[in-house]
């Protein structure tokens, strides 16, 4: 069970980065006046889907102290560089954003990271 509560801290974690990532490209260009600033970032705080990537937030802590009850922490936290290949996977599949060789590379180092650090 405690795996279960790594993976749904990675998946609400994903979650909340690719919400407010669409929801910020919807908004379109952040605004150059301080004033209009201020209104541009109030008015994402109180978009719907934002708030709901920071509900996913809280919830990934919730999952997350769960999983820590089980876990010793240096083993269950390379599992969390999980979250940084979805997010590459889904931002290219979403955004159509590129996944370059360099992306790649660091994306594998990332995952070998995770099979070293999460031994023993």
């Amino acid at each position: 069970m405690s795996y279960f509560y790594v993976l749904c801290t990675i998946l609400f974690t994903v979650y909340g980065q690719l919400v407010i990532k669409w929801q910020v490209l919807k908004a379109g260009a952040f605004p150059e006046d301080g004033a209009e600033k201020i209104w541009f970032l109030l008015h994402l705080l109180l978009n719907p889907w934002v708030i709901s990537a920071f509900l996913a937030a809280l919830f990934a802590s919730v999952t997350w102290m769960a999983a820590m009850t089980k876990l010793q922490l240096s083993h269950a936290y390379p599992f969390m560089s999980l979250a940084f290949v979805l997010v590459m996977i889904f931002s290219s599949l979403l955004f159509h954003e590129p996944i370059t060789l360099p992306k790649i590379i660091g994306i594998v180092l990332v995952i070998i990271g995770l099979a070293i650090g999460s031994q023993g």
